[in-house]
């Protein structure tokens, strides 16, 4: 399934994609859910009745006029991201933090607000002159764990998303740490949607890249991150509980803007798109 969060009149609500691409709420289809929160935690309840309505959508006519809004727009908690995850983000990076002797994974959150939506706006603060990007895939649990395994860690998840990690880098190194500088106002751009574990298959063999004004910077898959989700999961959960709707953020490949001999920094009307298969484009405006 690919589910959404959309507006219309203002109101936000659940969508599901069917099989003509057109997007219909939930409740048109005679399903009430507050929000994707209500729908991720009462899912195996629901996914039944949602499989028989969206098989048989085609008298519901599809949404028109609306906004889509990124699918979690207010995340009940921080996002948890998993730092230098892929090789390639090491070794670009070297000069300014040396992480290739690491020997366990890197941790840090960031503070959402509201995540940014899919063709929205990322701030260009007046003190921040090192905009850069970082595509991500994103991992939204659907059950509440504790002490599970990697092997039990994949029934956990919920779905997939694309997540557009933004850093101000000069505030990230001013506070030598990483909270600050990526939890600003508007850099946590998430979408298009989600789409449910069943459906992406193997989440280990994703394309995952990103454009600035039609410019590749990042072209990798996810078969080359260092921690697994299924591991970070296990590994977070033996000493907290992760509820159900946590968004895990799973590290950025290489093609950043630090890493490069001459960084080139998002600039106010750049247009920058994350883009992983199976999921879609996030596409953001600089401004």
């Amino acid at each position: 399934m690919r589910l959404y969060t959309i507006e219309q009149d203002g109101k936000a609500f659940v969508a599901i994609e069917g099989a003509d691409g057109g997007l219909r709420t939930l409740a048109s289809l005679g399903i009430e859910v507050r929000d994707m929160q209500d729908l991720i935690v009462r899912f195996d309840g629901l996914k039944d009745a949602l499989a028989e309505k969206i098989a048989a959508c085609g008298d519901v006519p599809a949404a028109q006029n609306n906004k889509l809004l990124a699918p979690i727009p207010e995340p009940a908690q921080d996002v948890i991201c998993l730092g230098v995850n892929y090789r390639e983000h090491i070794e670009e990076t070297v000069d300014t933090a040396d992480f290739t002797n690491k020997t366990a994974t890197v941790y840090f959150s960031k503070r959402v607000t509201r995540c940014g939506d899919p063709d929205g706006i990322i701030p260009a603060f007046d003190f921040v002159d090192s905009l850069d990007y970082e595509a991500e895939l994103a991992v939204i649990l659907g059950k509440t764990v504790f002490q599970i395994s990697p092997e039990e860690a994949g029934a956990s998840i919920f779905g997939y998303a694309v997540l557009n990690d933004v850093s101000a880098r000069n505030i990230q190194f001013k506070h030598q740490q990483w909270y600050v500088g990526k939890s600003l106002d508007g850099y946590t751009p998430m979408g298009p949607c989600i789409v449910t574990a069943d459906e992406i298959g193997d989440a280990h063999d994703l394309d995952i890249f990103c454009f600035v004004n039609g410019e590749e910077r990042q072209h990798s898959n996810t078969c080359r991150m260092i921690t697994t989700p299924e591991e970070a999961i296990s590994e977070l959960s033996q000493g907290m509980t992760l509820k159900a709707g946590t968004i895990i953020a799973t590290g950025t490949p290489g093609g950043v803007a630090l890493g490069m001999k001459e960084p080139k920094y998002m600039q106010p009307g750049d247009v920058v798109c994350c883009r992983i298969g199976k999921i879609g484009d996030l596409v953001s405006t600089v401004r």
